[in-house]
């Protein structure tokens, strides 16, 4: 269910994955794993909007910063729909590539 008030946050992550997703697009990837990292980001954003209600004051801050935040060399956060250990380490891949090239190209806010 979308609420209003995560329209304007969702809008600005999808400005935060942009450049990222351009930059898979560019590589040499197969189809299917640009589509796993697609959806990867999809679960990123939805996590990140779960940390929004949870922690309200987050929602002052920059998104980029945000988005950093919850970042990692490591990974991404924890799944919170009971991800398998296969699909957590999936997202754990696309958020450690993510996390590396907002190192490299200066996105961390």
């Amino acid at each position: 269910m979308v609420e209003a008030r995560d329209l304007s946050p969702g809008q600005q992550l999808v400005e935060c994955f942009k450049p990222f997703l351009r930059h898979l697009l560019g590589s040499d990837l197969s189809a299917k794993t640009l589509r796993k990292h697609r959806d990867n980001m999809w679960l990123l954003g939805g996590e990140i909007i779960s940390d929004l209600h949870e922690s309200p004051r987050l929602r002052k801050r920059p998104m980029a910063q945000v988005v950093f935040a919850a970042l990692d060399d490591e990974g991404g956060p924890l799944i919170s729909n009971r991800a398998s250990e296969e699909q957590q380490r999936s997202f754990d891949s696309t958020c450690r590539k993510f996390h590396s090239f907002l190192e490299d190209h200066g996105g961390g806010g």
